[in-house]
């Protein structure tokens, strides 16, 4: 495992970027763990409508940065009292949704702070059901990234200010806020930290996991092609928000494997738009399945014909060509 310095960066775009590029372009030899710190953020899941997940006036209000992630999930809160942990290894095939493999040393880390930190739900690390920690992960075929969130000292309150949450996810949890549901680590410590130490011994426990750390710090030219990445994508509008789309049809529902929220645009009989947001996790980018649907008649038959050898948990995780097909012409609720 090699530590990848990032030079004290708080930019999320950069952030994401570098974490990216690591994904990418470093070499297959070796295991990477990167940490970072980011400025006030909402970081949208790869799938999610980025204009109903936020609070638009409030984030531009505040300066709070939008950026999408890689990564499937849900929308997350980011501030200094956050640190961000990615682990970039090989994907084995049997990795991808394995959120206890990933999670299994940080946990154990926690537990050494005196934490009685477990895995709960898909992808969420909590204390005394108060979620303090999520994860999610991407993968490009033979590299994947796992990454997540460690809440220490963040503003709550800017979590709910922030963020517009669906109902939906709310009653299915049975939660009234989002507050209800999340702590601070902070709360469950002795002692104070400042995030700076926080980070100083989470590293210090992962290294008691494995054979000692190597840092590394970038070369100049990879700090440019981290730059570039950054410029041309995370800073890209179209990459941000670009997903919203013209529909006049709108289908939800919660399953085990997340939120899919299907937005389909009809016209004389034919699928001429069709996207698909939620906070679910899968290998596979859904795209494919939008391609394949556009300009399709809008008639069962016709679109589980199209599916029929589409391997649908590669894009959503374990659910059924019937229950997606029935999601597509459900009865509006």
């Amino acid at each position: 495992m090699i530590f990848i310095e990032n030079e004290g960066q708080t930019n999320p775009k950069l952030n994401l970027a570098l974490e990216e590029y690591i994904l990418r372009n470093f070499s297959a030899d070796n295991d990477y763990l990167l940490f970072y710190i980011n400025e006030p953020s909402i970081i949208i899941g790869r799938n999610q409508n980025t204009l109903e997940e936020i609070n638009q006036n409030y984030v531009e209000e505040k300066k709070i940065h939008i950026v999408r992630r890689v990564s499937g999930g849900g929308a997350v809160y980011h501030d200094f009292g956050n640190l961000n942990f990615s682990f970039i290894t090989d994907h084995d095939g049997k990795s991808l949704n394995n959120f206890k493999k990933f999670t299994a040393p940080v946990i154990k880390v926690l537990n050494n702070l005196g934490l009685n930190a477990e895995l709960k739900g898909r992808n969420d690390i909590q204390v005394d059901d108060k979620k303090i920690s999520g994860t999610a992960q991407f993968s490009t075929g033979k590299r994947m990234v796992s990454h997540g969130t460690l809440l220490l000292d963040t503003d709550l309150g800017e979590v709910v200010n922030a963020l517009n949450v669906k109902m939906s996810k709310i009653q299915s949890k049975g939660h009234k806020s989002v507050r209800s549901r999340v702590a601070n680590i902070s709360e469950f410590l002795k002692e104070p930290l400042k995030i700076e130490e926080f980070r100083q011994l989470v590293l210090e426990g992962l290294y008691e996991e494995s054979e000692p750390f190597e840092t590394y710090h970038l070369s100049d030219a990879e700090w440019q092609g981290v730059h570039q990445l950054k410029t041309e994508k995370y800073e890209n509008w179209d990459w941000n928000y670009g997903r919203s789309p013209k529909f006049n049809i709108q289908r939800s529902k919660r399953f085990p494997v997340g939120e899919i929220d299907l937005r389909i645009f009809v016209e004389k009989g034919y699928i001429k738009d069709f996207k698909i947001f939620g906070d679910f996790f899968g290998k596979e980018p859904v795209e494919r399945i939008e391609q394949l649907l556009t300009d399709e008649r809008y008639e069962r038959t016709t679109v589980s014909e199209v599916l029929k050898n589409v391997e649908l948990s590669d894009y959503f995780g374990e659910i059924s060509e019937e229950d997606f097909i029935d999601l597509i012409y459900g009865d509006d609720e």
